[in-house]
């Protein structure tokens, strides 16, 4: 027993020093276990990248470190090829094998980064381009569960060109001399030379994130991949999200409604069934009551997660319509029904409207 001890501690004094010279720990980084899916990775990625931004964070002398820190597990992890590499032997075998690039995330990665913390809002005299809007149909499965949709994005791009041209150009008040004594102050177009550009266009491969619970009509900004302008910077990228219509549920805030239709029988009797959710798992409902056509039962928490804070859900509303037998009963059939429900006739007319 005391044998089985030590070998434990050894082995793992050995697995924490392979860990130590093999470099940063980018699952720890990013707060998430070995087994982390890629989503579940850009999600925790985008989650700290917001929190941990130096412009959030200027009283600490580590903010842009720690950043850095996560900016390089990010680039190992949400790739495959370097994912895999980064298991078998650590950030070392990436360096050498020259996989680590050092890229900014934010020059690919979705979402609205632009870090204005706290302050008056920051006022814009460079000139900027057009924004651009794009509506982005998106499935109630993947409001509910989150996603990450790729978009091919073809803008141009200012790219330096031969010879100059005129920039910067604006209205200055200037004197003219008319003669002895004489002067006249005008309004004239000033302008500077500057390097000529021109305008190509460029694939960019840009990735959007669903949000958990967002609403229909949800706004994501892209920064910089709107519209360029000569002698300013580039507008952003409006990206409008639109619910497809689901065949099983409709959305009314966080609240989810479904209709289920029942026999006849099930609805005198009583009845379980399951209802298969947007993630896969079963709603359990059951009545041993009579059920009436239009009879609505909810449960509880089995909505969509609330878009703020996605551990709250709302309800889910089922709507119950009752199916009759096709079939016509004979007469003994007939009589055995009036003995067991033992109605009168009620026959009430009336504006139901």
């Amino acid at each position: 027993m005391l044998f089985n001890t030590a070998y434990v501690c050894i082995i793992y004094f050995l697995s924490s020093f392979i860990v130590i010279i093999a470099g940063r720990d980018f699952y720890q980084i990013l707060g998430v276990s070995r087994s982390a899916s890629t989503n579940e990775i850009k999600k925790a990625y985008r989650k700290l990248a917001k929190a941990l931004h130096p412009d959030k964070n200027q009283d600490d002398p580590e903010a842009s470190q720690k950043f850095q820190d996560l900016g390089a597990a990010y680039e190992a992890l949400s790739d495959p090829e370097k994912r895999e590499m980064y298991d078998r032997c650590g950030e070392e075998c990436l360096k050498k094998d020259g996989m680590m690039n050092n890229n900014d995330p934010f020059a690919s990665f979705f979402g609205d980064f632009g870090f204005h913390f706290g302050g008056e809002p920051q006022q814009h005299e460079t000139p900027r381009g057009a924004d651009v809007i794009m509506e982005l149909t998106v499935s109630l499965e993947e409001l509910y569960n989150g996603n990450f949709i790729e978009i091919t994005r073809n803008k141009p791009v200012i790219k330096p060109a031969s010879g100059t041209r005129k920039c910067n150009c604006r209205q200055e008040m200037v004197t003219r001399n008319l003669g002895p004594g004489r002067f006249q102050m005008m309004q004239q177009t000033v302008c500077d030379e500057c390097p000529n550009v021109k305008l190509v266009n460029e694939e960019r491969l840009l990735e959007i994130e669903v949000e958990v619970g967002a609403p229909d009509n949800h706004k994501s900004k892209l920064r910089g991949e709107g519209e360029p302008h000569m002698d300013g910077e580039p507008g952003d990228l409006i990206i409008v999200f639109k619910t497809e219509k689901h065949p099983q549920f409709t959305r009314r805030g966080d609240d989810l409604y479904t209709n289920v239709t029942i026999s006849l029988q099930d609805a005198l009797v009583g009845f379980t069934l399951e209802i298969v959710h947007l993630d896969g798992h079963k709603v359990t409902v059951s009545r041993d009551k009579v059920t009436w056509s239009g009879a609505r039962v909810r449960k509880k928490g089995e909505g969509m997660p609330n878009f703020e804070n996605n551990n709250l859900h709302g309800n889910l509303y089922v709507t119950f319509d009752i199916e009759f037998p096709k079939k016509d009963f004979s007469d003994e059939e007939k009589e055995a029904l009036r003995k067991i429900l033992q109605q009168t006739s009620n026959n009430k007319v009336y504006n139901g409207l």
